[in-house]
């Protein structure tokens, strides 16, 4: 199962993996299962983090790679999708992360069931 990582499990992975449920924190676990941390998320904490909004020490690249996940950069297939998609979530985000799911057959692991809205698969963070 290919699992791209919403913004706030991805936090949870690397600084607080009790808050992710078994069977996301197995399927993570998992070295079959290829994990992806989306460019988005990288803008969107590092935005928040300039905001004041939240505190990230971390180096964010070493974090990805320290966890063996995948860097999922955007494309303009990923942006044409994003912009297509019907306005049922209003974070960009979070419309991008459910555009690379769909484009690129991953599985969006995320607490946000709104997002199942657009017809992606998730699991449940």
């Amino acid at each position: 199962m290919k699992l791209l990582l919403d913004t706030h499990v991805f936090l949870w992975c690397v600084s607080d993996p009790d808050q992710l449920s078994d069977d996301a924190r197995e399927r993570i676990a998992d070295p079959t299962n290829p994990v992806a941390f989306s460019a988005a998320s990288a803008w969107e904490i590092a935005i928040k983090m300039a905001a004041g909004k939240l505190a990230f020490d971390a180096d964010l690249p070493r974090a990805v790679s320290d966890a063996s996940f995948q860097a999922l950069p955007i494309s303009i297939a990923h942006a044409l999708a994003a912009g297509a998609l019907p306005p049922l979530h209003r974070d960009p985000f979070d419309r991008m992360l459910v555009a690379q799911a769909k484009t690129d057959g991953w599985t969006l692991v995320t607490r946000d069931q709104q997002l199942a809205k657009y017809g992606v698969p998730v699991l449940t963070a």
